[in-house]
């Protein structure tokens, strides 16, 4: 079964470039304006969306993406309401493949099959569990490629070639290469490090592989684009929605154009990025 994610890469594969990947999470700052940023990301060169979870105990997760999960969850964001901006999204873009990134607690607690059934009606493609591994596959992985959604999984640079045949063994439409070892927002990605480690992936799985933590600006984006399927950014448009916030934390006429600018500045970088040869 073909998902929008595998279409995406396809698509893109035709074109020769790079997918441009971007996080926020759902509710930041407020559910009405976090729908409004992320209906704006395809018009401003997204050819994916993460959507972050809030979830009240992040520990993958950098100050920023922590900060905007709470910010999140204080505007009464839940999984429930999260499901929703993905219905609400659906309504005008049924092309744009979104993936939910977060924490499996908050999906235990609303029931792994009614979470993937009304995640899979809402329009959701894939998700990214950050703390669940492959040795739990039962748990959420398998259930969620029955009902067709991709199940992606990070690799990090700890991941050894040992390790890898059983982070890749259930994951489908991308693996997600996590550039620097540690929390997200850190240092930025080297272009040749990751160059290295995607090559070694590559010899692994067919999957594209994108590489997000550690790009902050349209030069980054264009290096990684240049040595992966797709550049993945989050801090950087979580930084971006936080600095055009008011002095209590709320939305201002600002924020869904800072965001969508900063969007379109780092698509930008990726489409002028010459794809590596496969």
């Amino acid at each position: 079964m073909t998902t929008r994610i595998d279409a995406r890469f396809a698509e893109l594969a035709k074109q020769g470039r790079s997918a441009f990947v971007t996080f926020l999470m759902a509710g930041d700052p407020d559910p009405a304006t976090s729908i409004d940023i992320i209906k704006a990301l395809p018009k401003a060169g997204a050819d994916i969306i993460e959507i972050g979870m809030p979830f009240t105990d992040p520990m993958a997760d950098g100050p920023s993406i922590q900060a905007a999960g709470l910010r999140a969850l204080k505007a009464g964001m839940t999984l429930k309401k999260t499901l929703e901006l993905v219905r609400g999204f659906r309504k005008e873009d049924n092309a744009t493949p979104l993936v939910l990134m977060g924490y499996y607690n908050p999906i235990y607690i609303y029931g792994v099959d009614k979470f993937l059934t009304d995640a899979k009606s809402a329009g959701v493609d894939g998700l990214i569990i950050v703390d669940l591994p492959p040795e739990e596959d039962t748990e959420l992985c398998i259930p969620a490629m029955k009902v067709g959604l991709n199940f992606i999984r990070l690799a990090t640079p700890t991941t050894d070639d040992k390790r890898l045949p059983a982070v890749l063994a259930n994951t489908s439409g991308f693996v997600y290469y996590v550039s620097i070892a540690g929390i997200t927002g850190g240092a930025a990605a080297d272009s040749n490090v990751v160059g290295e480690a995607v090559a070694r992936i590559k010899r692994h799985t067919k999957l594209p592989v994108c590489v997000g933590f550690g790009i902050r600006t349209p030069d980054a984006a264009r290096a990684i684009a240049q040595k992966a399927n797709g550049a993945v950014v989050g801090t950087a448009l979580v930084d971006a929605l936080h600095a055009s916030l008011d002095g209590e934390g709320r939305a201002t006429p600002k924020t869904v154009g800072a965001v969508a600018d900063l969007a379109s500045a780092l698509a930008q970088g990726v489409k002028g990025a010459k794809q590596a040869a496969e």
